[in-house]
């Protein structure tokens, strides 16, 4: 790593790991009544308690900005990648206004296809440049996987809350 001192790196990495949890942060904005209005839904058998998206989350943007950290390090072949990691951080802030703050059930399941997309799209261009960055991007990958299931069956099951489902 050509010029770049430790505290250099130190303080790029708590930049990545800040952009990282700013976007949850900005998520998170939008989920103020978002216990309650989970509670209110019909959720299939499945569904995780709402206590748990908290916590799981965390890991996630932290395994997120260690993962963006990695490829800023490498000497070349990085700008691509990182471009692709801050649209997805983007999107995913945008799913929850979607679903939580607008209740837009339609917009929410196709943003977080997109989401899922750009998502593997990312974990692609990182494993270019680092296989430990695009490893650590892997659980986000599966999880946002999980969540556009869940996505599908809560607009599905809940057409009054969130939009009935077209045609």
């Amino acid at each position: 790593m050509p010029h770049r001192s430790p505290y250099r790196r130190r303080v790029a990495l708590l930049l990545w790991l800040g952009a990282a949890f700013i976007a949850g942060g900005i998520g998170a904005l939008a989920t103020r009544d978002a216990p309650a209005f989970y509670a209110q839904l019909v959720q299939p058998a499945w569904a995780p308690p709402a206590g748990v998206f908290g916590p799981v989350w965390s890991v996630l943007y932290a395994l997120m900005g260690v993962a963006a950290w990695l490829i800023w390090q490498a000497p070349r072949g990085r700008a691509w990648p990182l471009m692709l990691f801050v649209a997805q951080l983007a999107l995913n802030a945008l799913w929850s206004w979607l679903f939580f703050a607008w209740h837009a059930g339609a917009a929410a399941f196709a943003e977080v296809i997109l989401l899922l997309v750009l998502i593997a799209a990312t974990v692609l261009a990182f494993a270019r440049v680092s296989r430990a960055a695009a490893a650590l991007l892997l659980p986000y990958l599966a999880w946002v996987g999980f969540a556009s299931a869940l996505t599908w069956a809560l607009w599905r099951a809940n057409p009054a809350l969130l939009g009935a489902l077209p045609g």
